[in-house]
């Protein structure tokens, strides 16, 4: 690392809202409260997956796996987040901007990988039901999840290993509330050519790839479901795909409008805002979105509610 040009181990200031300080208090608020609905909402959806045998089927491998996810994400931004907006200094080391650099573009790119293996997920069940606990069998379920995990990985190795070398030339401030890497692009006081087509070609692949085979299954799957003339059935489709269907909505079409723009043409702080949505609210929602019209994981919450129940009394 070259320390002559201000790329050191230097702690950096997240500038976050601090230019509108009116906002600070109802901002620390929204996101205190969306981190413990995060917390719980996810924990949930992971303990009754893995402790109602029901719930051990393809569908909520991965949501399991997406749950896991979200928790970690928020976990890697928020408590920093935090910690800045209450209390009197809103600084970062180094090494804890690197490291929520890292975890915040893996997770991401994860996430979009994961998202489009859910909706193959749901494109077998609703077009191939016989075929499906064939076709999504656990050895497939596992490796499209490594895979996504795993391409996550490499993609973060990446960008960030061609991000932290450029040269800062002693510029500490980062004009956001977490080290992303749009904010730490403009802190270089050179223009990277490498780095944008880099970032573009990923692009690519973890967005607009994954969503072109999202709206691909969607397409299929809509079909298949005007087909289908048990009312029963088409709205225990619309359900488990809607929920699905909006959770990729809310990410993806604010990843692709920040992500997939010359990094010139978006504001700083349109930029904040678009992170504060999928960063925070996000991963708050899904939980919200995966089990209020979701009768099997509400079922499974009764079931383990009234076994803990008979348990306590016997």
């Amino acid at each position: 690392m070259d320390t002559k040009n201000g790329s050191s181990t230097t702690d950096f200031i997240l500038l976050g809202f601090s230019d509108r300080p009116q906002l600070e208090p109802i901002i620390s608020g929204v996101v205190f409260i969306s981190y413990i609905v995060t917390l719980v909402g996810n924990t949930t959806i992971i303990l009754v997956s893995y402790l109602d045998t029901q719930l051990h089927t393809p569908m909520y491998f991965f949501l399991t796996n997406l749950s896991f996810l979200d928790l970690c994400y928020a976990t890697s931004i928020i408590p920093q987040m935090l910690v800045n907006l209450w209390g009197p200094t809103k600084s970062i080391t180094y090494g804890g901007c690197v490291l929520q650099f890292f975890f915040a573009l893996d997770l991401g790119a994860t996430e979009c990988l994961l998202l489009a293996v859910m909706a193959y997920d749901r494109y077998a069940a609703v077009c191939q039901p016989l075929h499906y606990m064939v076709i999504m069998n656990p050895q497939l379920c596992q490796n499209m999840v490594l895979t996504a995990w795993l391409g996550g990985l490499g993609s973060a190795l990446i960008v960030c290993s061609l991000t932290l070398k450029l040269p800062r030339c002693g510029n500490r401030e980062v004009d956001n509330f977490f080290c992303e890497m749009p904010a730490l692009i403009k802190m270089a006081c050179v223009y990277s050519k490498v780095i944008e087509i880099t970032v573009f070609a990923l692009g690519v692949v973890f967005l607009l790839a994954p969503i072109s085979l999202i709206l691909i299954s969607y397409g299929i799957i809509t079909q298949a479901v005007m087909r289908v003339k048990s009312e029963a059935r088409w709205h225990k489709v619309l359900n488990t795909c809607g929920s699905h269907l909006t959770a990729v909505t809310l990410f993806y079409g604010t990843i692709i409008y920040m992500y997939m723009k010359p990094q010139n043409s978006t504001s700083q702080d349109e930029g904040k805002f678009l992170s504060l949505f999928y960063t925070i609210i996000t991963p708050t929602l899904n939980p919200l979105i995966y089990t209020l019209r979701n009768k099997d994981v509400k079922s499974a919450v009764k079931r383990i509610l009234c076994v803990e129940r008979w348990s306590a009394k016997s």
